[in-house]
């Protein structure tokens, strides 16, 4: 039995933007704190974030993930469609990681106990690119 293409990476599309969404929906209702915490940590590692009010900042990111954990679960949404904005968005997760200092150890790519945390978020560029070339690779119909 073949299953389709689209029904084989709907399993980590679902967990992914169940994830992502959750995730987007608590940033939505978050508090000054919250946004001064996550505005001060992009800000350190992508300069330009300065300009905008942390208040902003952290309503933003929430659109930014709903909509992200959206195209996911959206199956009508093609693979490598959906795969592009998760390799876009999780991209930006990774180069946080890389960017911030203490989030690593020294010299190394991999984490300090509070690198982990981030670190974790390159399982989404994984997903990301394999369903971008497999959108690619197997366009849909």
């Amino acid at each position: 039995m073949a299953l389709s293409p689209k029904l084989i990476r709907y399993p980590e599309r679902l967990a992914t933007g169940v994830f992502i969404v959750h995730s987007g929906w608590q940033k939505w209702n978050g508090d000054a704190e919250t946004a001064q915490g996550t505005h001060g940590m992009a800000a350190g590692a992508y300069p330009f974030l300065k300009k905008i009010e942390p208040t902003l900042f952290l309503k933003l990111l929430a659109v930014l993930e709903i909509t992200t954990g959206l195209a996911l679960l959206v199956p009508f949404v093609p693979r490598a469609v959906a795969g592009a904005v998760l390799t876009g968005f999780s991209g930006g997760l990774v180069g946080l990681y890389l960017r911030t200092p203490g989030l690593r150890q020294p010299g190394s790519l991999a984490p300090t106990p509070e690198g982990l945390g981030i670190a974790k978020d390159v399982w989404m560029l994984g997903i990301g690119t394999s369903l971008v070339l497999d959108g690619l690779a197997k366009p849909e119909r």
